[in-house]
Parts: C-alpha cells; structure tokens; sequence
C-alpha cells in the first residue's frame, strides 16, 4: 500500500499540531502519580517495550498484546504516564518491524492514533468520575470504570484504524478480517489480565509485578508462535494449491507466468530472475520480471558456475536468503538493480540435478523470512515437474501438428484451423476465408532422377520458402506427398490470387539446390507448381467444398492447361 508524499506531510503537520500539544495539556490537567516510584515506572516500562517487541502481523496489520499492560500502568500512575508508554511501545513495534525510510511516516501517524485513543478514553474515564491510584482496589465502581475505559479504548482504536486502512492506505479489503478478529479476541483475554496486574502491583510492589509479568510476556510469546504456525500452515497450503494449478497448465510460459504472479502476492517481489542450466558451466536468464508483473527483455550475459548470486546457488545446490544489499551486493554480477535490498535465491531441482534458479529481490531490507524460503523451495519443486510436463506436452503437440520432414504444419492441424475459421466465418468474426493449394509438377520424375532424398530435399526448402512468402499472413501445411496448402483469412480471392502467381514464380524462377543426388554432386534443379484458389463464402459453404474446389481448381484449371499457372475456382 502506497501512500503519496503529500499525505506524508499532511500526517506529520497533524503530529505537530496534536500530540505535543495535547501531551502538555495532559501533563498539567491530569498530572501523573509517580511520586517515588521511578524504579516501578522503569519496571512498567520495560515490561511494556517488552510485550511491544513482539507483534502478529496479520494482514499487514501489526498486532501486539499491549491492553493488559496500558490498563494497569493507566490505573496506577495516571493518563500521562499511559500516554508516554504507549508512545514508546510505538517506538519499540516499528523499530522490531524494520521500517524502511519511506515508512517512517507510520511513526507519527501511530504517535497520533495512539494518543487519540488514550486520551479520549482516559478523559472519558475521568469525567465518569474515575481515579487511579492504589485506592481503587477495594471500589467494586472503579471496577466497572476501568472495564468502560478498556472497550472504550479498543473501540476507538478499531475506529481510528479503519479511518487509516480507507482513507490513507486505501485498502478496499474487509476490515472485519482476520486481524480484527484476533485483537478482539486478544482484547477480551487481556483485559483480566491487566485488572489482576493492577491489583497484584498496588498490594505487593514490583516483585508481583516481575512474577506476573513473566507469565503474560510468556503468553506474548505463546500467541506469536502460534500465529507463525498459523502462516506456515498457510503458506504450505496455498504451495499445495499453487502446485496443482502449474501442474495444469500445459505451456511452458503460461507455467512461468503462473508461478511468478503467486510468488509476487504471497511475497513481497520488486525483481524476479529464472535461470536455465544450458550446460555444464553456464546458467541462462530466461525470464525477468520488474514490479511483479513486467516482463523485460531477458538478454543479459550468461553466468558461470559459481560465478554471482545464482551461479553460486546453483553450484552448492542449496537456497540462500540475503537481509540486507550489503551482505550480497559483493557477489551480485549486475543483474539486480542497486535499490534492491532483500535476495531470496533458490536452485530448482529435478531428479537431484539442479536445472535452474529461481531469484526474487525486495526493495525492502529483511523482507523474507526463513520459513518462506521454505516455502519457494517446496514450489520451486513443484514448478520444475511442471515445467517438465509442460515442455514434453509441447514436443509432443508440436510432434502431432507438424511433418516430420518440412517442420510445418500437417493435414490434420490444418483441418483443425479451417473448422474453426470457417467457424469464425459463420459468426461473422472473419469476411472472407481463401484457400491456395499447390502441387509440384513432375515430382515424380525428380525422385525417378535424383532419388527421394533428393525429393525430400526440394519440399523441405519449398516449404522453407512458402512459410517465408506467406508469413503471418495465412497458414501454410502439407497436404500430403508434394502438395501444400495455405490459408489465407480475411483475404479475397483477388488477394489470394495475386499471393499465388507470386508463390508460383518464386519457385519457377529460383532453382532448388540438392546436396544428395544419386550422382553425389551438388546439383541446382528447376522445378514449377500448379496452384488452385478458391475463397469463402464466395466459392463454398463449408470447409470441405472450400478444399474440393480449391483442388478442383488446381488439377482442371492449372493441371489440364499446362501446368505451372495459377488458377481460380470458377462455378461456371
């Protein structure tokens, strides 16, 4: 979530405006209890950075239990000291989160909403009649304040913060989330809690303080490895699913780009590299990724084996994370931009032999946790048997759908394509729908000649040359023995035509050349073709009358008067 300059500065003038202000008019209005008791207020605020040092961050919304240790130091030293307190928990949570320079607007927009919410419900309390002090302990009412004080306290702490995650963050998600649902429930234990610590403190002093106080920073604890559990188990359920999805996909990009765009929502991804192994000492960038999701041009040097980041990933077969750009930026070899801070690098393995690397950076210092390189491991597992399937399945596509001698396509890919072009016809996606068929005259005294090597020869290049002539224009194929076929959508038969004297002269006036004749000796042949054109909806109705026309037109048309001429089908 971004958040604009001018919003940064409009949140720091509202600090300078409020808090310093209102901490002063808290000071002389509410003045602290804290007479003799520095050595307590030092315990209090030690236990408080304590408990702030461990947050859950859930949803991007750090969560810390704090409530039990605000109400107890809020009954016993007054509003002012609360305030100070929960200023410095602030302090204490953003310098465990590791903000970056353009977060540090989060320091006083949290010095604000931490202030609003205690001096609100602190001079709520008050007004209600409330005090605070050591003498509340045997006031059944006081009771009752405080317990109006805590919810009142997280009410405008929820309020605050929804006013934050719309109007500043911009977050169009459901605030009634996961995170607002454990402080809730945090709340609730918590607030007990800090009754009891009250009590316990104003009866006995700081020992109590100290063995209560260890128990509930326990429970602080407790909560965060719960939670992180919690995500792990997260994390390796959506790995599961991300690891089905791949395997789905049949195209060695459409696997690439799947991978990429669920690596870039579960992590936080400015920059992502794929390597290739091409050989035994060089890795091949095959894929780059700026910003999560633009691709750029993956022409870079090809990196040696133990040579940058990933050549050393790939030589010790082994993930490694980076913190900081200090602690990698001595290896990198110029592939990640200088703004990058965190590297999470990680070898793909197929049949314990690694085949790639997989590289993500972060413009943000620790970015990545261990347990996440976990995670990117067990997927780069999963990408790499998917990548697997997905290049057998287009070897095994590309097999079916071409000739295995001229490499272009074969009869039963071009029924394919006329069904549903002609389909496209009848939806009215396409005007018209050509078809050029040529066969080679005389071929069979070419391989009587030279030999069917030799023949071979001449329709491998002929097919070289009509896929150069057409181009993205239509579809060339083979229709069988020494005929081809081109497909030709959105081009008139006037069109087409014109495309097939010029296919007819191009073969005509340039000689094929045989490098295996029966003689052994380069040889330069001259060779013609017959070509036929008909067109729909003009010429057929459906795509076996627009072949049976175009065929009619080759043999009646071209064949019978002479050969190497070009011919249309005519009704008449």
């Amino acid at each position: 979530m971004v958040v604009n300059a001018r919003t940064k500065k409009v949140i720091v003038l509202i600090w300078l405006l409020i808090v310093p202000a209102g901490m002063w008019f808290t000071y002389h209005t509410y003045p602290p209890n804290v007479s003799g008791r520095w050595l307590d207020l030092i315990a209090f605020l030690l236990l408080t950075s304590v408990v702030a040092s461990m947050p859950m961050v859930i949803n991007n919304t750090p969560i810390f239990l704090i409530q039990w240790v605000s109400i107890a130091t809020f009954l016993s030293f007054g509003l002012f000291v609360e305030i100070v307190f929960a200023q410095a928990a602030v302090i204490v949570l953003l310098l465990k989160l590791r903000i970056q320079k353009e977060q540090l607007f989060r320091l006083p927009l949290n010095f604000i909403m931490f202030f609003l919410v205690s001096f609100i419900s602190g001079a709520v309390y008050y007004l209600l009649g409330g005090k605070t002090g050591p003498e509340l302990i045997n006031n059944p009412s006081a009771i009752w304040l405080a317990t109006v004080y805590a919810f009142l306290n997280y009410f405008l702490n929820q309020v605050i913060l929804s006013v934050y995650l719309y109007f500043i963050y911009k977050s169009k998600e459901s605030y009634f989330g996961k995170d607002f649902i454990v402080e809730t429930i945090t709340t609730i234990i918590t607030l007990p809690l800090g009754m009891v610590l009250y009590m316990l403190y104003n009866q006995g002093g700081i020992l109590p303080l100290l063995l209560v106080g260890i128990p509930f920073v326990s429970l602080s604890i407790i909560f965060k490895l719960y939670y992180s559990s919690e995500q792990v188990n997260e994390y390796l359920q959506q790995a599961a699913e991300i690891g089905h999805q791949m395997a789905e996909r049949l195209e060695v990009n459409g696997v690439i780009d799947l991978f990429i765009r669920k690596l870039s929502e579960m992590l936080p991804v400015d920059y992502a590299y794929i390597f290739e192994v091409v050989n035994e000492d060089e890795l091949q960038l095959t894929r780059r990724i700026e910003g999560g999701c633009k691709e750029l041009p993956a022409n870079m040097p090809r990196i040696k084996k133990s040579e940058g980041i990933s050549g050393f990933v790939w030589s010790k077969g082994k993930a490694h994370l980076y913190s900081t750009g200090k602690h990698w930026k001595r290896y990198s070899e110029g592939y990640i931009p200088d703004e990058s801070e965190s590297i999470l690098a990680v070898p793909i393995v197929r049949n314990k032999r690694v085949i790639g690397v997989v590289m993500l950076a972060s413009k943000r210092k620790r970015a990545y946790e261990k347990y996440q390189l976990m995670i990117v491991d067990i997927l780069c597992s999963y990408f790499a048997v998917a990548m697997e399937n997905a290049k057998h399945y287009e070897i095994t596509k590309i097999q079916s759908e071409h000739c295995a001698l001229t490499k272009i396509y074969n009869y039963r890919y071009f029924e394919k394509i006329l069904t549903e072009e002609f389909n496209k016809l009848f939806h009215f996606e396409r005007k018209v729908l050509s078809l050029i068929i040529l066969d080679i005259d005389h071929f069979k005294a070419v391989n009587d000649t030279y030999g069917h090597q030799s023949g071979n020869e001449i329709l491998i290049e002929l097919a070289d040359r009509l896929s150069k002539i057409v181009g993205s224009r239509g579809t060339v194929a083979r229709y069988g023995g020494e005929e081809f076929v081109i497909l030709l959508p959105d081009m008139n038969k006037k069109e087409a035509y014109q495309l097939a004297e010029l296919i007819r002269q191009a073969i005509a006036n340039w000689p094929f050349t045989l490098q295996q004749s029966l003689e052994l000796t380069q040889h330069q042949v001259k060779i013609t073709a017959s070509i036929g054109v008909a067109t729909a909806p003009e010429d057929a109705e459906d795509p076996l009358a627009l072949v049976r026309h175009a065929d009619r037109a080759l043999y009646i048309g071209a064949k019978r008067a002479g050969r190497n001429r070009v011919a249309e089908y005519s009704s008449c």
